[in-house]
């Protein structure tokens, strides 16, 4: 029997019709009938961070309680991000912040797309935060899928040989990343 993966992609860009969500929408697209790649839209959903709503005996807002539950759900993350004034956009970082203190992302495998071959300074910084987080970013499947300014959809970018297959690397990256780590670590709270 095949063993089935869940790897929740999250869009760094809030809108409708952005190439880092089109890019993860592909990913679903070319990802192996065992590997499912839900896309978490609840970016803007989220209420700014607010340490008060995160402390034990609060009651966190149900976009956070969904947030945690899809991540804590999945075997392994794909976050595709923009560039905004060389950083992460506010919505994302405001969406791992929310994630700091919980139990659900902490080694985690994480790959990290970028759409741009001319940004840099947020994919970095992004996968410095994600390492702080002690999730387990994975080289192989954090790569530039340079669209550079090309409006491909989904289904353009799944039908592009050079980019359907690096797709499929990153897809086989982060299968081959929680195979190797094994979810027990995240699953009974090893550190």
């Amino acid at each position: 029997m095949t063993r089935s993966y869940t790897i929740l992609a999250i869009s760094g860009s809030l809108r409708a019709r952005s190439s880092n969500t089109e890019v993860l929408r592909a990913v679903a697209a070319v990802a192996p009938d065992n590997v499912t790649v839900p896309l978490y839209d609840g970016l803007a959903d989220l209420p700014h961070f607010n340490p008060d709503l995160d402390q034990p005996g609060a009651i966190a807002p149900p976009s956070v309680v969904r947030l945690r539950a899809m991540v804590g759900a999945a075997d392994a993350v794909l976050i595709s991000s923009p560039e905004y004034a060389h950083g992460v956009p506010g919505s994302l970082k405001n969406a791992l912040d929310w994630l700091v203190s919980g139990s659900e992302i902490p080694y985690k495998p994480v790959g990290l797309l970028n759409v741009s071959s001319r940004s840099m300074h947020a994919h970095a910084s992004l996968a410095e935060t994600l390492k702080t987080m002690s999730t387990v970013v994975v080289p192989e499947a954090s790569i530039t899928v340079a669209l550079d300014g090309r409006r491909l959809d989904a289904e353009a970018i799944s039908a592009t040989p050079e980019l359907a297959d690096a797709l499929r690397s990153v897809v086989r990256a982060l299968i081959g990343a929680v195979d190797t780590s094994g979810r027990r670590s995240w699953e009974v709270g090893v550190s």
